[in-house]
């Protein structure tokens, strides 16, 4: 299993019990990570193996997620239990989710370096056997999938208007609700040397 899915152990041992029961109810895991503090969390996302869930059918999932938790008594204290889809800006673990979001904008991470960085921001250009592509100002440039940490799409107009555009061709949603999107910087944005740039006053 992909640590971008699971990082932790906890979070694999976690992910080995209900990830079949999510399996067995027609979708696919996601991510899922064991947030600890003083009321513990497990956030899981998932989606059905074409993309996209619903409310419902998160709670759907999160009503049989909590049995077999229960049974299994895997957390010792009382927890919050998270269910939803991955979102716009969503997280890509799998190597499947980079054939399928190819052509937008992504920010990546390796756990060590290569070429003397760690953080690629570009277009993704696709999947070549194991290696992920990535287009970056020096040009395109392939990762190996097990060199990755995270991976997440950048939250951008062309994205958002495509996936509103197939939200509502699907019938699940109206366009007309959203306004145009304004693309901010915010206090995460880094270059892809990891470094934070200047802001102007």
């Amino acid at each position: 299993m992909s640590e971008m899915i699971a990082k932790s152990n906890i979070d694999r041992r976690l992910a080995a019990v209900f990830g079949p029961v999510i399996e067995g109810l027609g979708f696919e895991l996601v991510r899922v990570r064991y947030m600890g503090g003083k009321t513990p969390t497990v956030q899981i996302m998932a989606e059905r193996p074409n993309g996209g869930i619903e409310v419902d059918e998160c709670g759907q999932i999160s009503t049989a997620i909590s049995a077999h938790l229960d049974v299994e008594d895997l957390i010792d204290e009382a927890y919050s239990l998270e269910v939803s889809s991955p979102g716009i800006d969503r997280p890509l673990t799998r190597l499947k989710d980079f054939q399928t979001w190819e052509g937008y904008e992504v920010k990546l991470e390796t756990d060590e370096l290569i070429d003397g960085r760690r953080r690629f921001k570009g277009i993704l250009a696709g999947v070549e056997g194991s290696e992920v592509l990535i287009e970056i100002e020096e040009g395109t440039i392939g990762l190996q999938f097990d060199w990755l940490s995270d991976a997440k799409l950048v939250l951008t107009e062309d994205l958002i208007r495509d996936v509103l555009r197939s939200r509502k061709d699907a019938g699940l949603i109206d366009e007309t609700q959203f306004d145009a999107v304004e693309t901010v910087l915010d206090d995460e944005d880094e270059d892809e040397k990891g470094n934070t740039p200047p802001r102007e006053n």
